[in-house]
């Protein structure tokens, strides 16, 4: 009997076992495109403006990130549901619903966004590499063929898993907040804290937005969920995908946040945070210049070579759907994709180049501002005409949850038109 009793409890066990690790299987074979996506999010350009809010205002910026959670999980999961049900990219569905007048339009305004994001990716690069003595004549050429190589390799999942890669070193990170010990009462008052009435701090909140919501990201997530081969079974797995993800942007947000907060902004020293070096320079004067350049230095690195890959791949696949080009990763280059990889490896080089050859990017830089400005309420307004048109009433928003989307996704387009007027100085 004890023998009997026995073998049924390590029966049970066993079942458990497999039915643990079948489940895990199914969730690894759907994980990726939310959280590469999210990965890239936080690349070179918002770590420095997430330094520049907690060095200039403290703790009182982790409210207005903890507000952009729901939202950014919202848009993005829009593009899973249009994504897998279509089994069409963002470019191919404008192209379908609205022509291709607008189709273009987008298209373009992508590319722009596309390459002018580049060029912040490059900039931070150069800047890691600058910190250790090496030539920007070096690191981004380098970095500029590991990127294309990476595309070479014929495989979405394989791209999609050096990305993550990449993403996860930006995590080095919270050593810096374990070795400058933040205060924790500190952070509570600040998040109760809102200067609402002051115009900078407002200001600051609009570039946050702006660095939360990306339009190349709508453009990325939804044709890599077609390109992944997701099902509509798996639409859930992928929701919960893009929420984890959205935690742990906003996570490295508000930690960046924290760590200027604790330092810069606790000791009053009105650092101006625009570049690698001052965030290093900063840094450096609590817990070493050593230390200061291997976590910054791998954390803005991280940041910046997975955006990288989202961004190149957003633009690309954006401008040759709507091109109605063959445009997967699946494939090894030949003759039917040639114009996806070329096109590709094209944007990459042109970035590269505009960053060696250009001592003076800060009127690029503006364009580029006011460029993603634009976008963010016609990427926006898009995307919710899309959901209505595209779906099947049982995969469309619903009652409450709609209107709540509605209305956030109105507070975002508003705040990406604010953002034009102080960008040209209006």
């Amino acid at each position: 009997m004890k023998e009997r009793i026995d073998s049924e409890i390590n029966d049970t066990s066993s079942n458990r076992l497999k039915r643990f690790w079948l489940e895990l299987k199914k969730w690894l074979i759907v994980i990726g495109p939310g959280l590469i996506v999210m990965l890239a999010d936080t690349d070179a350009g918002c770590l420095i403006t997430a330094a520049q809010s907690g060095a200039s205002y403290g703790y009182s910026m982790i409210l207005p990130q903890l507000l952009l959670i729901p939202i950014l999980f919202m848009v993005q999961e829009m593009t899973v549901r249009l994504g897998i049900v279509t089994k069409k990219g963002h470019g191919e569905l404008i192209r379908e619903y609205f022509g291709k007048f607008w189709a273009y339009v987008s298209a373009i305004t992508l590319m722009i966004s596309t390459i002018g994001a580049l060029l912040t990716e490059f900039i931070g690069i150069a800047g890691v590499g600058e910190l250790f003595g090496i030539s920007k004549w070096i690191t981004v050429p380098l970095s500029t063929f590991v990127l294309i190589l990476i595309a070479f390799l014929g495989s979405y999942r394989r791209v999609e898993k050096i990305g993550i890669i990449f993403g996860l070193f930006e995590l080095t990170f919270i050593i810096g907040i374990f070795m400058v010990h933040p205060n924790v009462d500190s952070i509570m008052a600040g998040i109760q804290s809102i200067p609402i009435h002051d115009d900078g701090y407002v200001y600051l909140v609009a570039a946050n937005v702006g660095a939360v919501i990306m339009p190349w990201m709508i453009f990325y997530q939804q044709s890599a969920v077609v390109d992944k081969g997701l099902k509509r079974h798996m639409i859930k797995k992928e929701q919960t995908d893009t929420m984890v993800g959205t935690f742990i942007t906003q996570g490295i947000m508000i930690g960046f946040i924290v760590l200027f907060a604790a330092t810069v902004f606790n000791s009053k020293l009105h650092a101006t945070e625009e570049t690698v070096g001052d965030l290093v320079t900063s840094i450096g004067r609590y817990i070493g210049m050593a230390p200061a350049k291997a976590i910054m230095g791998s954390s803005i690195l991280g940041g910046a070579l997975v955006a990288a890959i989202v961004v190149v791949l957003a633009g690309t696949w954006g401008m040759t759907e709507v091109l109605d080009w063959k445009h997967s990763l699946n494939e090894r280059i030949n003759r039917s994709n040639l114009g996806f990889y070329s096109m590709y490896s094209l944007v990459l080089i042109v970035s590269a180049l505009l960053v060696l050859f250009n001592e003076d990017l800060v009127s690029i830089a503006i364009t580029v501002e006011v460029i993603n400005a634009l976008m963010v309420p016609i990427v926006l307004g898009f995307l919710l005409m899309l959901e209505t048109k595209a779906l099947p009433d049982r995969y469309k928003m619903k009652g409450i949850y709609k209107k709540i989307v509605i209305i956030l996704s109105l507070i975002v387009m508003a705040f990406g038109i604010y953002m034009i007027f102080p960008v040209l100085n209006l």
